[in-house]
């Protein structure tokens, strides 16, 4: 496989991933995290716990590292293949993009994690996911907009 076309792979499936990561992201932020003003912040404690840090601390980490390593990896190679800086730049800024998001999640997590020291003091979980939402909704917007660059790469470099 020549590295042009290696890097169209690349481009793809790190664009994949980086939606796959944007359509969850924008699903916690959106339905999941208002629920518990509904619902109270001892429910959805309990469903944090069953959901985000049960089967998501496989999940999301491979979408979040699997996701950003590969834009990252497209970004580098891109600038091996010496390409147009119109072809280039949206690629390098999904890079940048990639960056960030890894930064907040890096801030979101341990606070997401951070509930299970408060057990079931409602004030003490308030605080915790009021914190997260901030942290969850910059990361939210950084990872769609990550999403949305990628695809604008690929479009402008024939995988569109």
């Amino acid at each position: 496989m020549s590295a042009p076309t290696l890097w169209l792979v690349l481009l793809g499936v790190a664009a994949a991933l980086d939606g796959l990561l944007a359509g969850a992201s924008v699903d916690q932020s959106i339905k999941q995290l208002p629920a518990r003003h509904r619902i109270g912040m001892r429910a959805y404690s309990a469903y944090s716990k069953a959901s985000d840090l049960a089967n998501g601390r496989f999940l999301y980490p491979a979408l979040g590292v699997g996701g950003a390593a590969l834009t990252i990896a497209a970004a580098i190679l891109a600038l091996t293949l010496h390409l147009p800086t119109g072809h280039l730049a949206p690629v390098l800024v999904a890079g940048v993009l990639s960056v960030a998001h890894s930064i907040t999640t890096a801030r979101a997590a341990p606070i997401n994690w951070s509930q299970r020291t408060v057990d079931n003091n409602e004030a003490a979980l308030a605080l915790t996911f009021l914190r997260f939402a901030r942290w969850q909704a910059a990361r939210a917007v950084l990872q769609v907009a990550t999403f949305l660059v990628m695809l604008w790469a690929l479009a402008l470099n024939g995988g569109g």
